[in-house]
């Protein structure tokens, strides 16, 4: 009588998983990401020629890669979404322990690539940068902990999932990696804040981490020079800044026309941090309206289904999940744009690289395994029937 009601559809026993899988999937997340993995594709053609002939690289070198990379990731996501919850969650935990004992590796057996950040493994063929992967499945380990503590006699999760961020947020900060460090951090804070956590504690959090910064800005120069350079109010014009911000007022509403841009030529990194720049120059405020909308409506969409979901840890590490990709693509804007300082953060599913294509993959397949609509009432029910 509840699936009546509420529209959820039941499971049909002996039902072959594609035609089981297409039936529950989100395709309206599903079509808004398959979407961002396109533009990505259109902004590589652009962005990343000049880039490979500064390398002495072929024209469409890098376009390749992130196709090759990006069909890794799609089938990665679609694999991933067909596994049922508890199937997830094992996988993920193993992967959170391999990802988080390579972490930890880094200072030894990492490299820089001559960034100044030791935040990467190099594996001849290709480079593998083990936080990308570290934060989906984080999430997925704070979950299950935090989700355990509501059990009668459960363990005390949150602690355990507070030390773990510690852990995790203070081996970033060594790299130095303050952008992932704080996505990390605000992805925890989301799950504890979901989970029932009391607001005076998540005001001593905030606190904590304002402590942090402070004691950052003034033990590494790395972070401080960021600082700086977005609290200065006047850009350097032959900065990544500069040219983003230049690039992002020629484009004005339409654009200046599909390979048409400049800032391709001067950013080193324009097919990575500031892809949004490439955009916003040849295709005008009217692309980059459109990226915010596909990212809002997976980021909504997702947070909507998960309010009917009676597991609570389906429900928060969906949560954790589609808050730190949302938050993730608005860090990367808000950089292009200087509402934030310089992070070195990807777009997902839009710039180039192998490790955050494949870590977005996992994310959002895990996403969407989650979203799935299953045999159940809402979350609603269960809170009526304890006031009657």
């Amino acid at each position: 009588m509840t699936e009546m009601v509420y529209g959820a559809a039941p499971v049909r026993d002996g039902e072959p998983i594609l035609p089981k899988w297409w039936r529950t999937v989100d395709k309206w997340t599903l079509s808004c990401i398959l979407m961002l993995f396109g533009i990505g594709i259109l902004l590589g053609l652009a962005a990343s020629p000049p880039l490979a002939e500064r390398n002495g690289l072929a024209p469409f070198h890098y376009v390749t890669r992130q196709a090759f990379f990006g069909g890794l990731a799609i089938v990665t996501m679609l694999l991933t979404s067909m596994m049922n919850p508890q199937v997830v969650r094992r996988l993920a935990l193993l992967g959170f322990l391999g990802a988080f004992v390579a972490l930890a590796l880094l200072p030894i057996f990492g490299t820089d690539f001559g960034k100044g950040a030791v935040r990467w493994y190099s594996l001849g063929f290709a480079s593998l940068q083990p936080s990308e992967f570290l934060k989906p499945t984080f999430v997925i380990a704070a979950a299950w902990l935090m989700a355990a503590s509501q059990e009668i006699s459960g363990p005390p999760g949150r602690i355990y999932s507070f030390v773990l961020a510690i852990a995790i947020v203070l081996m970033l900060a060594m790299q130095p990696d303050f952008g992932q460090a704080a996505l990390v951090l605000f992805g925890w804070g989301v799950m504890w804040f979901v989970g029932g956590a009391p607001m005076l504690l998540l005001i001593g959090l905030a606190m904590l981490v304002i402590a942090g910064g402070v004691l950052a800005y003034n033990s590494s120069e790395h972070f401080a020079r960021r600082i700086d350079g977005f609290l200065n109010p006047e850009v350097d014009p032959t900065t990544q800044l500069g040219y983003a911000t230049n690039a992002i007022r020629e484009g004005g509403f339409f654009g200046v026309g599909v390979g048409e841009g400049q800032v391709k030529w001067s950013l080193p990194d324009a097919h990575t941090d500031f892809i949004i720049a490439v955009a916003a120059e040849e295709y005008g405020l009217i692309m980059v309206l459109a990226i915010i909308l596909l990212y809002a409506m997976i980021v909504v969409r997702s947070l909507i289904r998960l309010m009917r979901e009676r597991d609570p840890f389906i429900r928060l590490a969906g949560t954790g999940l589609a808050c730190m990709f949302g938050v993730q693509a608005m860090i990367n804007m808000g950089v292009a744009v200087r509402l934030l300082p310089a992070k070195g953060m990807t777009l997902p599913f839009v710039s180039y690289g192998g490790s955050s294509l494949i870590a977005g993959g996992i994310a959002v397949g895990m996403l969407l395994a989650f979203t799935r609509t299953r045999p159940q009432g809402e979350i609603g029910d269960i809170l009526r029937g304890r006031l009657r």
